[in-house]
Protein backbone atom coordinates (compact mmCIF):
# COMPACT_ATOMS: atom_id res chain seq x y z
CA UNK A 1 0.00 0.00 0.00
CA UNK A 2 1.41 3.40 -1.00
CA UNK A 3 1.68 6.31 1.41
CA UNK A 4 -1.28 8.72 1.03
CA UNK A 5 0.91 11.73 1.90
CA UNK A 6 4.13 11.33 -0.15
CA UNK A 7 2.89 8.57 -2.52
CA UNK A 8 5.91 6.47 -1.70
CA UNK A 9 5.75 2.71 -2.23
CA UNK A 10 8.34 2.10 0.47
CA UNK A 11 5.96 1.20 3.29
CA UNK A 12 5.92 -1.40 6.01
CA UNK A 13 2.90 -3.25 7.34
CA UNK A 14 2.50 -2.87 11.08
CA UNK A 15 1.80 -5.71 13.43
CA UNK A 16 -1.36 -4.26 14.97
CA UNK A 17 -4.66 -2.72 13.93
CA UNK A 18 -6.87 0.17 14.97
CA UNK A 19 -9.93 -0.28 17.18
CA UNK A 20 -12.05 -0.70 14.03
CA UNK A 21 -9.77 -3.36 12.56
CA UNK A 22 -7.83 -1.24 10.06
CA UNK A 23 -4.25 -2.29 9.38
CA UNK A 24 -1.50 0.16 10.44
CA UNK A 25 1.29 1.03 7.96
CA UNK A 26 4.59 2.90 8.31
CA UNK A 27 6.20 4.99 5.55
CA UNK A 28 9.99 4.84 5.35
CA UNK A 29 10.14 8.03 3.27
CA UNK A 30 8.15 10.56 5.32
CA UNK A 31 8.40 8.59 8.62
CA UNK A 32 4.63 8.73 9.22
CA UNK A 33 2.08 6.15 10.20
CA UNK A 34 -1.23 5.69 8.42
CA UNK A 35 -3.97 3.12 8.12
CA UNK A 36 -6.26 1.79 5.41
CA UNK A 37 -8.76 4.61 5.95
CA UNK A 38 -6.30 7.48 5.66
CA UNK A 39 -7.15 9.96 2.84
CA UNK A 40 -10.51 8.26 2.23
CA UNK A 41 -14.01 9.63 3.00
CA UNK A 42 -14.17 7.21 5.94
CA UNK A 43 -11.01 8.47 7.67
CA UNK A 44 -12.57 10.13 10.72
CA UNK A 45 -15.55 7.82 11.19
CA UNK A 46 -15.94 6.14 14.55
CA UNK A 47 -18.01 3.28 13.13
CA UNK A 48 -17.38 0.60 10.47
CA UNK A 49 -17.89 1.64 6.87
CA UNK A 50 -20.61 -0.93 6.18
CA UNK A 51 -22.74 0.36 9.07
CA UNK A 52 -22.43 3.96 7.89
CA UNK A 53 -23.24 3.12 4.28
CA UNK A 54 -26.12 0.87 5.29
CA UNK A 55 -27.65 3.72 7.31
CA UNK A 56 -27.36 6.09 4.33
CA UNK A 57 -28.91 3.54 1.95
CA UNK A 58 -31.75 2.87 4.40
CA UNK A 59 -32.43 6.59 4.53
CA UNK A 60 -32.52 6.86 0.74
CA UNK A 61 -34.36 3.66 -0.06
CA UNK A 62 -37.12 3.49 2.55
CA UNK A 63 -39.60 5.93 4.07
CA UNK A 64 -37.56 6.43 7.22
CA UNK A 65 -36.80 9.55 9.19
CA UNK A 66 -33.46 10.28 10.80
CA UNK A 67 -34.71 9.06 14.17
CA UNK A 68 -36.08 5.88 12.60
CA UNK A 69 -32.67 4.99 11.19
CA UNK A 70 -31.04 5.74 14.55
CA UNK A 71 -33.51 3.38 16.28
CA UNK A 72 -32.83 0.60 13.79
CA UNK A 73 -29.10 0.92 14.41
CA UNK A 74 -29.71 0.95 18.16
CA UNK A 75 -31.41 -2.44 17.85
CA UNK A 76 -28.21 -3.69 16.24
CA UNK A 77 -26.02 -2.43 19.07
CA UNK A 78 -24.91 0.97 17.72
CA UNK A 79 -25.94 4.01 19.76
CA UNK A 80 -25.96 6.86 17.24
CA UNK A 81 -27.63 10.27 17.34
CA UNK A 82 -30.02 11.20 14.56
CA UNK A 83 -27.86 14.27 13.87
CA UNK A 84 -25.02 11.88 13.08
CA UNK A 85 -27.27 10.19 10.53
CA UNK A 86 -27.89 13.62 8.99
CA UNK A 87 -24.14 14.25 8.79
CA UNK A 88 -23.58 10.85 7.17
CA UNK A 89 -26.26 11.58 4.59
CA UNK A 90 -24.67 14.95 3.83
CA UNK A 91 -21.25 13.34 3.31
CA UNK A 92 -22.01 10.04 1.63
CA UNK A 93 -25.19 10.58 -0.41
CA UNK A 94 -23.15 12.39 -3.12
CA UNK A 95 -20.70 9.49 -3.03
CA UNK A 96 -23.55 7.07 -3.75
CA UNK A 97 -24.82 9.29 -6.58
CA UNK A 98 -21.41 9.61 -8.18
CA UNK A 99 -20.74 5.87 -8.02
CA UNK A 100 -24.10 4.86 -9.50
CA UNK A 101 -23.96 7.58 -12.16
CA UNK A 102 -20.61 6.27 -13.38
CA UNK A 103 -22.02 2.73 -13.62
CA UNK A 104 -24.85 3.72 -16.00
CA UNK A 105 -22.94 6.27 -18.10
CA UNK A 106 -23.40 5.61 -21.81
CA UNK A 107 -25.82 2.70 -21.26
CA UNK A 108 -29.19 4.30 -21.99
CA UNK A 109 -31.50 4.24 -24.99
CA UNK A 110 -32.00 6.89 -27.64
CA UNK A 111 -35.70 7.54 -27.00
CA UNK A 112 -35.96 10.05 -24.16
CA UNK A 113 -38.88 11.18 -22.01
CA UNK A 114 -38.43 14.53 -20.23
CA UNK A 115 -40.66 16.19 -17.68
CA UNK A 116 -40.54 18.13 -14.42
CA UNK A 117 -42.43 17.71 -11.17
CA UNK A 118 -42.91 19.89 -8.11
CA UNK A 119 -40.91 19.59 -4.87
CA UNK A 120 -41.47 21.90 -1.91
CA UNK A 121 -38.26 23.39 -0.51
CA UNK A 122 -38.37 25.86 2.36
CA UNK A 123 -42.08 26.44 1.83
CA UNK A 124 -41.62 27.23 -1.87
CA UNK A 125 -42.26 25.03 -4.90
CA UNK A 126 -39.19 24.07 -6.92
CA UNK A 127 -38.96 22.02 -10.10
CA UNK A 128 -37.35 18.60 -10.30
CA UNK A 129 -36.36 17.90 -13.91
CA UNK A 130 -36.23 14.17 -14.64
CA UNK A 131 -35.62 12.08 -17.75
CA UNK A 132 -35.89 8.36 -18.53
CA UNK A 133 -35.51 6.28 -21.66
CA UNK A 134 -38.04 3.96 -23.28
CA UNK A 135 -37.18 1.08 -20.93
CA UNK A 136 -37.63 3.22 -17.82
CA UNK A 137 -33.92 3.63 -17.10
CA UNK A 138 -32.94 6.90 -15.46
CA UNK A 139 -31.06 9.40 -17.60
CA UNK A 140 -30.60 12.15 -15.03
CA UNK A 141 -32.42 14.39 -12.56
CA UNK A 142 -31.86 18.02 -11.65
CA UNK A 143 -33.54 20.31 -9.14
CA UNK A 144 -34.11 23.88 -10.28
CA UNK A 145 -35.62 26.94 -8.62
CA UNK A 146 -37.13 28.08 -11.92
CA UNK A 147 -38.91 26.50 -14.85
CA UNK A 148 -37.61 28.37 -17.87
CA UNK A 149 -35.49 27.96 -20.96
CA UNK A 150 -32.23 28.32 -19.04
CA UNK A 151 -33.09 25.43 -16.72
CA UNK A 152 -34.21 23.30 -19.67
CA UNK A 153 -30.96 23.98 -21.55
CA UNK A 154 -28.86 23.20 -18.49
CA UNK A 155 -30.70 19.91 -17.99
CA UNK A 156 -30.27 18.88 -21.63
CA UNK A 157 -26.53 19.55 -21.45
CA UNK A 158 -26.34 17.24 -18.43
CA UNK A 159 -28.27 14.55 -20.32
CA UNK A 160 -25.86 14.66 -23.25
CA UNK A 161 -22.90 14.25 -20.89
CA UNK A 162 -24.42 11.24 -19.09
CA UNK A 163 -25.75 9.60 -22.26
CA UNK A 164 -22.61 10.27 -24.34
CA UNK A 165 -24.82 10.38 -27.45
CA UNK A 166 -27.69 12.37 -28.93
CA UNK A 167 -31.22 10.94 -28.88
CA UNK A 168 -33.26 10.01 -31.93
CA UNK A 169 -36.56 10.97 -30.30
CA UNK A 170 -37.51 13.19 -27.36
CA UNK A 171 -40.97 13.26 -25.75
CA UNK A 172 -41.99 16.20 -23.54
CA UNK A 173 -45.09 18.10 -22.52
CA UNK A 174 -46.24 21.24 -24.34
CA UNK A 175 -44.13 23.67 -22.35
CA UNK A 176 -42.49 26.00 -24.92
CA UNK A 177 -39.16 26.07 -23.06
CA UNK A 178 -38.51 22.43 -23.99
CA UNK A 179 -38.98 23.05 -27.71
CA UNK A 180 -36.53 25.94 -27.81
CA UNK A 181 -33.98 24.13 -25.63
CA UNK A 182 -34.09 20.95 -27.74
CA UNK A 183 -33.58 22.87 -30.98
CA UNK A 184 -30.66 24.81 -29.50
CA UNK A 185 -28.84 22.01 -27.62
CA UNK A 186 -29.68 18.82 -29.54
CA UNK A 187 -30.57 20.16 -32.98
CA UNK A 188 -33.46 20.11 -35.40
CA UNK A 189 -32.90 16.57 -36.67
CA UNK A 190 -34.26 14.96 -33.50
CA UNK A 191 -37.91 13.92 -33.48
CA UNK A 192 -39.66 16.01 -30.83
CA UNK A 193 -43.05 14.77 -29.65
CA UNK A 194 -45.07 16.91 -27.25
CA UNK A 195 -48.32 15.08 -26.58
CA UNK A 196 -49.75 14.82 -23.08
CA UNK A 197 -50.62 11.14 -23.50
CA UNK A 198 -47.29 10.08 -24.98
CA UNK A 199 -45.55 11.53 -21.93
CA UNK A 200 -47.46 9.38 -19.43
CA UNK A 201 -44.41 7.13 -19.01
CA UNK A 202 -42.38 9.80 -17.22
CA UNK A 203 -45.47 11.19 -15.46
CA UNK A 204 -46.03 7.83 -13.80
CA UNK A 205 -42.36 7.54 -12.94
CA UNK A 206 -42.62 10.72 -10.83
CA UNK A 207 -44.69 8.83 -8.25
CA UNK A 208 -41.68 7.21 -6.59
CA UNK A 209 -39.92 10.43 -5.58
CA UNK A 210 -43.29 11.93 -4.60
CA UNK A 211 -44.12 9.00 -2.31
CA UNK A 212 -40.66 9.16 -0.74
CA UNK A 213 -40.52 12.85 0.09
CA UNK A 214 -44.15 13.32 1.23
CA UNK A 215 -43.46 11.78 4.71
CA UNK A 216 -40.57 14.25 5.10
CA UNK A 217 -42.98 17.23 4.83
CA UNK A 218 -40.72 18.91 2.32
CA UNK A 219 -37.12 20.08 2.53
CA UNK A 220 -35.62 23.00 4.40
CA UNK A 221 -32.72 23.87 2.08
CA UNK A 222 -32.28 23.72 -1.66
CA UNK A 223 -28.87 22.00 -1.43
CA UNK A 224 -30.16 19.18 0.79
CA UNK A 225 -33.20 18.69 -1.47
CA UNK A 226 -31.04 18.45 -4.58
CA UNK A 227 -28.62 16.05 -2.89
CA UNK A 228 -31.39 13.76 -1.61
CA UNK A 229 -33.45 13.68 -4.83
CA UNK A 230 -30.42 12.88 -6.97
CA UNK A 231 -29.21 10.10 -4.69
CA UNK A 232 -32.72 8.65 -4.36
CA UNK A 233 -33.22 8.50 -8.13
CA UNK A 234 -29.82 6.91 -8.69
CA UNK A 235 -30.34 4.26 -6.02
CA UNK A 236 -33.86 3.42 -7.17
CA UNK A 237 -32.71 3.09 -10.78
CA UNK A 238 -29.87 0.77 -9.73
CA UNK A 239 -32.13 -1.53 -7.68
CA UNK A 240 -35.03 -1.68 -10.13
CA UNK A 241 -35.58 -4.74 -12.29
CA UNK A 242 -35.09 -4.35 -16.06
CA UNK A 243 -38.46 -3.91 -17.75
CA UNK A 244 -38.35 -6.51 -20.52
CA UNK A 245 -41.91 -7.79 -20.14
CA UNK A 246 -40.79 -11.03 -18.49
CA UNK A 247 -42.33 -12.15 -15.23
CA UNK A 248 -39.89 -12.64 -12.36
CA UNK A 249 -40.80 -14.74 -9.35
CA UNK A 250 -40.67 -13.34 -5.83
CA UNK A 251 -37.67 -15.50 -4.90
CA UNK A 252 -35.73 -14.28 -7.94
CA UNK A 253 -36.61 -10.66 -7.12
CA UNK A 254 -35.28 -11.09 -3.59
CA UNK A 255 -32.09 -12.71 -4.88
CA UNK A 256 -31.48 -9.98 -7.46
CA UNK A 257 -32.09 -7.26 -4.88
CA UNK A 258 -29.78 -8.92 -2.35
CA UNK A 259 -27.01 -9.34 -4.92
CA UNK A 260 -27.22 -5.71 -6.04
CA UNK A 261 -27.36 -4.40 -2.45
CA UNK A 262 -24.35 -6.47 -1.39
CA UNK A 263 -22.36 -5.47 -4.47
CA UNK A 264 -23.09 -1.78 -3.96
CA UNK A 265 -22.00 -1.86 -0.32
CA UNK A 266 -18.77 -3.63 -1.24
CA UNK A 267 -17.98 -1.14 -4.03
CA UNK A 268 -18.69 1.90 -1.87
CA UNK A 269 -16.61 0.59 1.02
CA UNK A 270 -13.66 -0.27 -1.23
Amino acid sequence: MSCPRCRSESTLKGGYRTSLGCRIYYCRNCKRRFNERTSTPYNYLQFPEDIVLMAVLWRLRYKLGLRDVAELLLQRGFEISYETIRAWEYQFAPLVSKKLCSKRRGRIGRSWYLDETYVKVGGRWCYLYRAIDRDGNLLDSMLSEKRDKHAARRFLRRLLVSAEQKPQRVTTDKHPAHTKAIRRIIGRKVIHRHNQYLNNRIEQDHRHIKQRYYPMLGFKRFESASRFCTAFDELRNYLRLPSKGEQVSASERRQIFNDKWTTLLAELAA
